[in-house]
């Protein structure tokens, strides 16, 4: 993909953080990076492709997001696990979480965004069960701990976003808690 195309999907992205996919236009996002609609036109078909790279970008932003943070944890799955959840209380961001919610909401009513949030939500939990199948459980059970563990890191950080550093330090000692009960009996 060119330099150009990238400058269009960032500015597509920045757009739909602020107001949701029917903020991204192209007359906006051309007046936004001081160019013309021509110049649109020349890295993609249409507005829909457009789109489509978005959320190409975006499943691929936090796939890669998951896997470096895990791998950046190094050691024993227990650290890794708990690097995981220190990427979602110490490193939240505003913006990331507002494109989230918006690529949801356009969920709701788009396909493509409904496969491209499945398909992220399917990298995070295949993450999280795989750290704790090597902690020991079984399976079912490592499944059903990473879709509790998900929906704790992904709820608090939409809820929270906006909360004082204090607020969010007590935050992490609650997620420390909860990595401390789930990796019991490991």
């Amino acid at each position: 993909m060119s330099d150009k195309a990238q400058r269009w999907i960032e500015a597509g992205l920045n757009e739909l953080a602020g107001g949701g996919v029917d903020a991204v236009r192209v007359e906006v996002l051309a007046d936004r990076l001081g160019v013309t609609k021509g110049g649109f036109y020349r890295q993609f078909k249409d507005r829909r492709a457009l789109l489509e790279a978005i959320l190409d970008a975006w499943v691929r932003g936090r796939s890669e997001a998951i896997e470096n943070e895990i791998r950046r944890g190094g050691g024993t799955a227990r650290k890794r696990l708990k690097s995981l959840v220190r990427l979602y209380f110490e490193r939240v961001s505003v913006k990331g979480m507002s494109i989230e919610l918006a690529v949801r909401q356009w969920a709701r009513t788009d396909s493509a965004a409904a496969e491209a949030a499945a398909r992220v939500d399917a990298a995070r939990l295949r993450s999280g069960a795989a750290l704790y199948r090597e902690l020991g459980f079984a399976a079912e059970e490592a499944q059903a701990r990473a879709v509790l563990l998900y929906a704790f890191l992904f709820g608090q950080s939409l809820l929270f976003l906006d909360q004082a550093p204090r607020k969010r330090i007590s935050l992490n000692a609650a997620a420390n808690i909860l990595m401390e009960i789930h990796a019991e009996h490991s």
